[in-house]
């Protein structure tokens, strides 16, 4: 089992497609999705408001398709299904992206998770943990946070 769990994500995340662009872009679009899915499911309530929230950022964020963004959600899904760890996910875009493009992400997240109006202790416990595992400063944190509470209204 254990090898099994090294090979999907030795697969999912390996070094394999480091010089291939397509394939890091791949993998950091799932890295994103797996992030914005499990806010999604934090509160243990799959909101129809907080799904489409997690298909329209991606969409508008990774300038994909409905379909491309069907897929990848799909995907992302089966990923969060079988992970135990967010730091797979969360090491790939720490060592791929500049600070204003985490930045982004822990934006995507606070959006997914007011989505349906409120904040879930569940949501912001996550979202917190994912902007550490980020090296997010708590600081940006709350100003992202406030920001993005003040656009909701």
């Amino acid at each position: 089992m254990l090898r099994a769990l090294t090979a999907f994500f030795d697969q999912t995340f390996g070094d394999d497609g480091a010089d291939d662009p397509a394939a890091r872009e791949r993998e950091l679009r799932l890295a994103t999705a797996v992030l914005l899915v499990e806010v999604a499911r934090a509160d243990f309530d799959e909101d129809e408001l907080e799904v489409g929230a997690v298909e329209e950022l991606l969409q508008s964020h990774l300038d994909m398709s409905r379909e491309e963004v069907a897929q990848l959600v799909a995907e992302a899904q089966r990923h969060a299904d079988h992970s135990a760890s967010l730091q797979a996910f969360t090491r790939q875009l720490h060592e791929e992206l500049g600070t204003s493009e985490k930045l982004r992400i822990v934006e995507m997240l606070w959006q997914v998770a007011l989505a349906d109006s409120t904040l879930d202790k569940h949501e912001d416990h996550l979202i917190r943990k994912v902007a550490g595992l980020l090296y997010v400063s708590h600081s940006d944190l709350i100003r992202v946070r406030n920001r993005v509470q003040d656009r909701a209204g």
